[in-house]
């Protein structure tokens, strides 16, 4: 089943008697195992009925005693196992795996990592119980997730303002939804979310970042890109060098993957380059006008060398000379 499949049937009360929670994402076992936690049972019913363990600090038969035991004036009973990647008996519970009871909801969530189902233990669960795996999202992903979970709280973003977020948030959900939580306590409902919330709100500027950087080296605008990449060295938290190359190295990818799609149809560009929208397409198109394909590949190439340096390959004291790449980096793409 997938999150928003779990979810629905959670809030329809469709429970079922052991959910297992694993992979790389803990954003969405959090998110499954919380509501869980606060909504299956009234605040009444929790005194007797509901169990939090931890998997470092427990042993199986806490599990299985914890588990085996009946509702005490409620439908149901339920036992979490936090952090059982950490539990050194987990195997052992197959056998309450394999004949759980009906009133009891036992979730267990196994972080960081995807569990390996070809062991007995693993077919037992994928056979018995609902398995779920959370996996991270890839970086083009993020866009459109985004929008879906603003869209689910009664909130509509612009394309820049989303490219801003995912740009300078990453694939951590956990930090992601915080800051969008930030937005949707501060705006009135049904709001269309701006770069000018989001700097106002969150402290991302709508003037200097990533995003603002690639559109101006990309149109060679040479003053915009000195002057945001000035804010970047006076402000090294804001931008940076490893952070600025990676989603350079993106940007420019696209327009390198771009040259060699002149003759296909504007979908198949938007599929090829993994944009959600003819809106970025537009400023892609534009960038590959001012940077040819010979360029774009030298541009590329800087970008790995950079990248190099950036992690401190054949480059002493990257920290110290930071600024000083960034700076040097934006005057070589400038002028390739």
């Amino acid at each position: 089943m997938t999150f928003s499949e779990i979810q629905k049937d959670l809030k329809a009360k469709k429970y079922k008697p052991v959910y297992f929670l694993h992979g790389t994402e803990s954003y969405f076992i959090d998110a499954i195992s919380s509501y869980i936690e606060k909504n299956v049972l009234s605040e009444g019913e929790k005194a007797f009925n509901q169990t939090v363990l931890y998997g470092k600090e427990t042993e199986f038969k806490q599990v299985v005693d914890a588990a085996r035991r009946y509702p005490m004036m409620a439908s149901h009973q339920v036992v979490i196992l936090k952090e059982a990647q950490e539990m050194k008996t987990l195997k052992d519970l197959i056998k309450y795996i394999e004949k759980p009871l009906d009133t009891t909801i036992l979730v267990i969530c196994h972080k960081h990592k995807k569990f390996d189902s070809r062991t007995k233990f693993g077919k037992a669960i994928k056979s018995k119980a609902l398995v779920f795996e959370s996996k991270k999202l890839y970086d083009n992903q993020l866009p459109d997730w985004i929008v879906g979970y603003l869209k689910d709280k009664k909130f509509n973003i612009e394309p820049p303002a989303t490219a801003m977020m995912a740009e300078y948030l990453g694939t951590d959900l956990s930090k992601v939804v915080n800051e969008l939580d930030k937005l949707t306590i501060n705006l009135p409902p049904k709001t269309t979310i701006t770069a000018q919330h989001i700097q106002e709100n969150i402290g991302i500027s709508k003037d200097y970042n990533v995003f603002e950087l690639q559109k101006a080296l990309g149109q060679r605008q040479v003053s915009k890109a000195n002057r945001i990449v000035q804010y970047f060295v006076d402000n090294p938290k804001k931008g940076p060098l490893v952070m600025m190359v990676g989603a350079l190295y993106n940007y420019y990818s696209k327009i390198y993957t771009l040259h060699f799609l002149k003759n296909s149809s504007e979908q198949d560009i938007l599929t090829q380059l993994k944009l959600r929208s003819s809106y970025f397409l537009k400023e892609y198109k534009l960038t590959a006008r001012y940077y040819n394909r010979l360029q774009t590949e030298q541009v590329l190439s800087l970008l790995k060398e950079y990248d190099l340096k950036s992690k401190g390959v054949n480059f002493n004291n990257v920290h110290q000379f930071e600024g000083e790449l960034k700076k040097e980096l934006v005057w070589k793409i400038l002028n390739v």
